[in-house]
């Protein structure tokens, strides 16, 4: 008789699943990626000192291709984990938050993409530095009302807060790229005498983007208001313009008259 071979013809044990990640988990792992050196460096790189925009923000020290990574192994984290990373007083835990926010929205349904919406409205405050509003602004907000009306955006606009003003326009890109200008230059309009150097960069930006895919469309806007722009805004909007083109917007040289059609977002 032969011996049977422990285990021959049974069924293999199923292996037990790995635990669904938490919040508790990653921020284990942010801690343990966190770099003093680095976390002065990006202290000092997005103004956190007294009175400056980032006063107060507080940083692991992590550099944003380890958090994008962490983004792909964590991409199955539950909203309420997303929302404990996005009240975190790290700046880095935000911003991992919101990645994978913006991962979950691009994949996700209908009633998802509304959840994640509302979430982020929520906890709108908590988007506050510049390269935390750039990153998702446009694929959550911008994407969420782009066929929707756009009068959110308008009241972001004359919002206090430097950040939710930005969020306004930042949240436009996702128009401009799909060759959709008229909102875009409608905040601009709205944008155009802001006090902040955040929101002269952004709307710059903007317009410098939609000069690259019309240039007619961005001159139209650019020729009556340059010389009320502030200069920085002016030399954001025109970089990818002539030198020639660029010097004389720069002196003040260029007249309006040659551009005289107001695009269509600015007749009401």
């Amino acid at each position: 008789m032969k011996p049977v071979h422990p285990g021959r013809g049974r069924a293999p044990s199923p292996r037990p699943r790995p635990a669904a990640p938490s919040h508790e988990t990653v921020e284990k792992e942010l801690r343990r990626l966190a770099d003093p050196e680095i976390a002065d460096f990006l202290a000092r790189f997005f103004k956190t000192g007294p009175g400056e925009y980032g006063d107060g923000d507080r940083f692991l020290g992590i550099r944003v291709p380890v958090l994008r990574k962490l983004a792909k192994k964590y991409r199955s984290l539950g909203l309420s984990d997303c929302r404990a990373l996005l009240v975190s007083p790290y700046h880095e835990a935000r911003l991992l938050s919101l990645l994978l926010l913006v991962q979950a929205y691009d994949r996700g349904n209908a009633e998802q993409r509304e959840a994640i919406y509302r979430l982020y409205l929520d906890h709108i405050d908590r988007v506050n530095n510049w390269d935390l509003v750039d990153g998702s602004a446009e694929h959550i907000v911008g994407r969420h009302l782009e066929n929707r009306k756009k009068t959110f955006l308008h009241g972001l606009a004359r919002s206090p807060s430097v950040f939710e003003r930005r969020i306004s326009i930042m949240a436009t890109f996702r128009y401009v790229k799909a060759g959709s200008f008229d909102e875009t230059l409608r905040i601009a309009d709205m944008l155009l005498q802001d006090p902040h150097d955040l929101i002269h960069k952004a709307v710059g930006w903007m317009l410098r983007e939609v000069g690259k895919r019309d240039r007619a469309a961005a001159e139209a806007f650019l020729r009556p208001r340059y010389r009320k722009m502030p200069r920085t805004m002016l030399r954001y909007a025109i970089e990818r313009y002539p030198d020639d083109l660029r010097r004389r917007y720069l002196r003040g040289e260029v007249e309006p008259s040659a551009f005289t059609v107001t695009p269509a977002s600015l007749r009401s």
